[in-house]
């Protein structure tokens, strides 16, 4: 920085009398042997410089020296993970430590076209080169459908005209909790509400009951809950309510309404409009197939399943077709069902899985008043707390972090920020450093397509770096208009894309 001194010599003549003044900030300590080790770099302050020390610039041979030194400490675990080069040095790799990186939560922050999904795709191009992979990625629209080798796997949510197949999933309702269920269904502002609520749980009790009954499995489940996943028949729940609603007693003077009689209603039409909603095949369908004990296991293999002679680590699940307004429910859910299979799994068994959440603003927000949205936010919440001691990690992606709920991104403790531009998303990330980092943060909206700011427990030297290019790309979805605008020869089939609204289902 430069600062300005004014000293007035006399009134016709004016002396400025500038200074050079720099802002140093004290990362480290660099030592030149520990017992039988040369040339290391630590991240904790040995001493403090006095004032009036000298100090020096690191350039030439001597910074490629340093950054060589930090380059290859960090590159020194089994399987060290890369990024890219640093900017100070482009013959030295920005290694990290794969385990503090996932152990620990991290974020991958930048504004559209800054690199961001080259960045995811860099990452997950080397996690499945590892022999014993496992992550998930939450792809909401199709982008990284183009990254197909033998370490990754395809699926998609069900849209409405697919039927159950291998790359096919479907989420029945009966995963959901109780109160998921009834966010969806109930209008708390109904004065009927609560006995809505009430004849509803009690029906999908009975028949939870009576399905358990009908496979002889209920002294061994006797403990089930409201929220145990086990399938039921949603219609006949359906025709519980119906009856519930006509019902006729008999009276002192003859048959009188029911206590139930006629406040069901609304419920009803609620439950039968989302049953016959085609969007919402994937939750609402009824097939033989996925009322089935068994089928929970079928999709848990999908979801985190892993064999140490196959190579499909990565499992990329499509959730373009997912009707946006419950977005947030549908990935919760899923992230919920990992989150309590490693829960619920003995220590020695549990495999580490890694949840890649692609543009998590819009289904872990900042702030809703949306039960949908606030379901998902407390599973989010609770796997950034508890998520490390259980083996489920978090990769938070998003081009606007101002957005994204501040309990989650306060559990991250690795950052990769690429180009920000707003100054809203801009502040997040600098009062998620640590203070001694925040200047780091003013570089953000001056970085380079593909360069990034890397800073974190994983990495022993926060640091610039340069990503480099996947060898698997990712589908990028930006239209350029001008080009289009200029060559486009083609006419557009206007007709083919109602037909496709028409059907809900793009051909």
């Amino acid at each position: 920085m430069r600062k300005s001194l004014l000293e007035f010599v006399s009134d016709e003549e004016d002396q400025v009398s500038v200074e050079n003044v720099i802002k140093a900030t004290l990362i480290g300590t660099h030592v030149n042997k520990i017992g039988s080790s040369t040339n290391i770099f630590k991240r904790t302050l040995e001493s403090v410089p006095e004032i009036n020390s000298e100090c020096f610039v690191l350039n030439g041979d001597k910074l490629t020296s340093f950054m060589q030194a930090i380059s290859n400490q960090s590159s020194s675990s089994k399987s060290p993970l890369s990024l890219g080069k640093y900017i100070l040095d482009e013959e030295a790799e920005a290694w990290l430590d794969g385990n503090k990186f996932f152990q620990r939560h991290a974020v991958v922050v930048g504004s559209t076209g800054s690199g961001k999904s080259w960045s995811v795709a860099r990452l997950l191009e080397q996690v499945s080169e590892l022999n014993a992979s496992n992550a998930v990625v939450f792809d909401i629209h199709g982008e990284y459908k183009s990254l197909e080798s033998a370490g990754f796997v395809h699926y998609k949510v069900a849209g409405p005209n697919d039927k159950p197949k291998n790359d096919v999933i479907f989420l029945p309702y009966w995963l959901l909790t109780y109160e998921e269920m009834l966010s969806m269904l109930l209008d708390r502002s109904d004065n009927n509400a609560p006995n809505q609520a009430m004849i509803f749980s009690n029906s999908v009790l009975i028949e939870k009951e009576s399905l358990l009954k009908e496979n002889d499995l209920l002294q061994e489940y006797e403990n089930f809950t409201l929220d145990s996943p086990i399938p039921y028949k949603l219609e006949n729940v359906l025709e519980f309510l119906k009856i519930k609603d006509l019902e006729m007693v008999e009276g002192s003077r003859g048959p009188k309404q029911g206590p139930f009689n006629g406040k069901l209603t609304r419920f009803i039409q609620r439950l039968n409009a989302k049953m016959s909603d085609k969007r919402l095949s994937f939750l609402f369908n009824e097939s033989n197939d996925l009322l089935k004990l068994d089928y929970l296991d079928e999709l848990a293999e999908k979801l985190i399943g892993w064999s140490s002679n196959e190579t499909s680590g990565v499992k990329i699940i499509d959730f373009s077709e997912v009707p946006s307004d419950i977005l947030p429910l549908i990935i919760g859910l899923v992230t919920r069902l990992i989150f309590s299979i490693q829960q619920w799994t003995i220590r020695e068994n549990r495999h580490p899985v890694a949840l890649f959440c692609d543009e998590a603003h819009l289904y872990i927000p900042s702030s809703s008043d949306n039960t949908l949205d606030n379901h998902a936010n407390q599973t989010f919440e609770r796997v950034a707390k508890e998520g490390r001691k259980y083996g489920v990690a978090l990769v938070v992606i998003s081009q606007r972090p101002s957005e994204v709920n501040r309990t989650v991104l306060s559990q991250c403790n690795n950052f990769v920020a690429l180009r920000l531009t707003n100054v809203d998303d801009q502040n997040v990330v600098k009062r998620l450093l640590p203070d001694s980092l925040g200047n780091f943060a003013e570089l953000l909206p001056v970085l380079d397509i593909g360069e990034a700011i890397v800073v974190g427990d994983s990495s022993l030297l926060p640091s610039r770096i340069k990503v480099q290019e996947p060898t698997l790309k990712p589908t990028s979805g930006t239209i350029d208009f001008w080009d289009e605008w200029s060559d486009r020869t083609t006419p557009t089939t206007i007709s083919t894309s109602i037909n496709s609204m028409r059907k809900q289902s793009r051909q």
